[in-house]
């Protein structure tokens, strides 16, 4: 080998070694280029990361560093720039960053708040600075609102931005004025697509009233909120009466100051007899806490009487027994009472002693007919007297013709005059009726249409005749003539709407959303409720299950829940209310890998929109009768396999051919309210059938008010489900 390298000549050899120098000079300087830019790279991006940027990629080159990532703004894009220009030479920075497309700035929520109290009105809220065709502006809205509460300075905090107004901002704004104006102690949230109302009535009446005016004036594509309180009434004198006579158990009058103490006192009389739940008002003035402990006590003392009344007009308390209660069990029961009752209660008992004879002449009687007419006979003490009762029954009874037919009788007992104006202002709370003063006793008999009635006059005549004076209520409540009782409120037009559903099914032609021709009686029977319903919003939607594409799902399930709709608006129901809305397969309730499940979620369900107060009664009386939510092998009462319902009120149930060609059963169960909202009527389909998934054509719900559906598809069999 020597021996060869001593051959080649000088040449070749200074070549060889300037070749040999070259590639370790590239070796060098390409392992110092590499440590240069892993440096490079290390150094920017740590900084970065330390200064939370993190949208930004760092590649170096060589002597270059490529900066690449989409800035959130300009102002981001320069700053992460200069920052990677401080740790190298800014001619060595190659900026490939981009920005984020600037957007346009959306409008504002716009609201307003409005406050009305005894001190005046307050305007709280943002409003658009050109409200639409028909829309109060910023200061049209000041001053009606101001014309509400003349007399008081109006609280004006509104501001304006020039955005656009929302459609439905003008009607929702004149709507919380107008309901603003019906309620003197309210707060009136006003939203573009809803409406909340928070106010304070005088009564649960009162309430109602409110309730069922607001629904009926609500604007259409508004959600009303409605959050009414009827606050505890002040008692005076805080009364009641329990009486048990031929007729059994009942209360003429019943007070509470709590929920528990009127728990414990419905309890003590269902021991003793009483049947139902009567009314029992829950108010204030109660002269102790230990008022439900004392009203217990004499209930119980009432019952094993057998024939007895007591009665509690603040601590005052009066228990009279009947005639045919022996000396020694009258003794033995009025002796536990009286060392059983608190400190605070003064006990006065009577056994009422057997007939002998007749009764004596002294009697005044008022007879108040059903047109209004007012007859009053009987005996006075004086002249001055006849005049007094005379004027007092016109003011009493006002408007009413009235007849006095008294004579004077100067031997009648003291405290008469005291007895005949309590028993005219007693019969004055009926819609017609009798009085009956005597010696011994003041009755009072009628027909009235509030169940407050009884108590209010055993409340008069509790604190009117003192304690230890008789009287009788003997006053019969007539739902005809109740004005509120006669008008259903949308919880009960839900119920009644579930019932039904949960009798007879609503169903479909297979592949369509064309409702069958066996299903009529049952749109016929949901319309007979909704027409007497008050005005609501309900919410119909259509679910399915997840087989198939979502648009296919989606069409379906709107086409149906539109259906609905359209068939009951041929039916005269008020639909302003009501919208239809398809869900497709964007809530399931149940699982869709399984057929039990899809089953489930293939569903139509009636939703009451805007109801805060939950249906509780509605509710627990519907969980007694239907399958609980959720359970799929619930058997219904008649033994037949039911799968029960969303929880998400909705319009018809769907129901589709099964393998062997008949339907599959679907069945209805009350959904649990949630947030706050009514308890929705829901439907849920329990049927299997084809896939729509695939079908992408238009709804084929119809749009005119008609209670004929539109023809079926050509090509389309007639496979209707029973």
């Amino acid at each position: 080998m020597p021996q060869r390298i001593r051959q080649l000549s000088q040449t070749t050899l200074a070549l060889l070694a300037f070749l040999l120098a070259a590639m370790l000079m590239v070796t060098v300087a390409y392992a110092a280029a590499l440590v240069i830019e892993a440096r490079t790279d290390k150094v920017v991006t740590e900084r970065l990361v330390e200064a939370k940027i993190d949208w930004v990629t760092v590649q170096a080159d060589g002597l270059q560093v490529r900066l690449t990532g989409t800035a959130p703004n300009e102002a981001a894009r320069f700053r992460a720039v200069n920052m990677v220009g401080s740790l190298v030479d800014s001619s060595r920075i190659r900026d490939g960053l981009d920005v984020i497309p600037a957007q346009a700035i959306e409008a504002p929520d716009f609201s307003v708040q409005m406050l009305r109290t005894e001190d005046g009105i307050q305007l709280i809220g943002l409003m658009p600075e050109t409200p639409g065709e028909g829309a109060m502006t910023e200061l049209a809205l000041a001053e009606a609102a101001a014309a509400l509460t003349p007399g008081t300075e109006l609280t004006n905090m509104l501001e304006s931005a020039n955005y656009p107004a929302p459609e439905t901002w003008g009607p929702a704004l004149a709507f919380g004025l107008e309901a603003l104006e019906r309620l003197e102690r309210s707060k009136v949230s006003v939203g573009a697509s809803q409406v909340k109302v928070t106010a304070i009535s005088d009564s649960e009446a009162q309430k109602r009233r409110f309730e069922n005016e607001l629904r009926a004036i609500a604007p259409a594509g508004v959600q009303l909120v409605l959050d009414i309180s009827a606050p505890r009434p002040v008692i005076t004198p805080f009364t009641l009466r329990f009486v048990v006579d031929a007729e059994g158990a009942r209360f003429d009058s019943c007070s509470a100051d709590t929920e528990r103490a009127r728990s414990q006192i419905l309890s003590a009389a269902t021991t003793a007899g009483l049947s139902g739940r009567p009314l029992c008002t829950i108010g204030l003035g109660t002269p102790t806490p230990r008022w439900a402990e004392a009203v217990s006590l004499a209930i119980r003392a009432v019952a094993e009487l057998g024939s007895a009344s007591v009665t509690f007009s603040d601590a005052d308390v009066t228990l009279l027994a009947g005639s045919d209660v022996s000396q020694a069990a009258f003794d033995k029961v009025v002796g536990e009472l009286e060392t059983s009752l608190p400190d605070a209660f003064s006990l006065t008992s009577t056994l009422e002693q057997k007939e002998t004879a007749t009764q004596g002449p002294a009697e005044f009687t008022a007879t108040l007919s059903e047109a209004g007419d007012v007859i009053l006979r009987g005996r006075l003490t004086d002249e001055m007297q006849r005049e007094a009762v005379d004027a007092y029954a016109r003011a009493a009874f006002e408007g009413a013709g009235v007849l006095t037919a008294t004579r004077v009788d100067a031997t009648l007992p003291d405290g008469w005059p005291v007895r005949v104006l309590a028993g005219l202002e007693a019969l004055a709370e009926v819609d017609h009726g009798s009085l009956l003063v005597r010696a011994d006793t003041v009755e009072v008999t009628g027909v009235t249409g509030s169940q407050e009635t009884r108590g209010r006059i055993t409340q008069i005549l509790s604190g009117k005749l003192g304690q230890g004076q008789t009287f009788q209520v003997n006053v019969r409540y007539d739902e005809a003539l109740d004005p509120i009782a006669s008008i259903p409120t949308p919880e009960e037009c839900a119920a009644d709407v579930n019932g039904v559903i949960a009798q007879t099914k609503i169903t479909f032609t297979p592949a369509s959303a064309e409702i069958a021709t066996s299903a009529r009686p049952v749109l016929d029977a949901l319309a007979a409720i909704l027409v007497e319903c008050p005005p609501m919003q309900l919410e119909i939607g259509g679910h399915t299950d997840s087989q198939g594409s979502e648009g296919g799902n989606q069409a379906l399930s709107q086409a149906r829940a539109e259906a609905v709709l359209v068939a009951l608006q041929g039916r005269r129901v008020d639909t302003s209310g009501m919208t239809a809305v398809g869900f497709g397969e964007a809530t399931p309730i149940a699982d869709n890998e399984s057929e039990e499940g899809r089953e489930a979620n293939r569903r139509i369900e009636f939703v009451l929109k805007g109801v805060q107060a939950a249906a509780g009664a509605a509710a627990s009386a519907g969980a007694e009768a239907a399958p609980v939510a959720g359970d799929p092998g619930a058997e219904a009462a008649d033994g037949t396999e039911t799968v029960a319902p969303p929880a998400n009120p909705a319009a018809a149930p769907e129901t589709e051919a099964g393998p062997d060609g008949e339907p599959v059963a679907e069945t209805v169960a009350d959904a649990a309210p949630a947030d706050g909202e009514a308890a929705p009527v829901a439907v849920a389909a329990t049927a299997e059938g084809p896939d729509f998934s695939g079908d992408t054509s238009p709804s084929v719900a119809p749009t005119e008010k008609t209670i004929r559906p539109l023809p079926r598809p050509e090509g389309l069999a007639s496979q209707e489900s029973p």
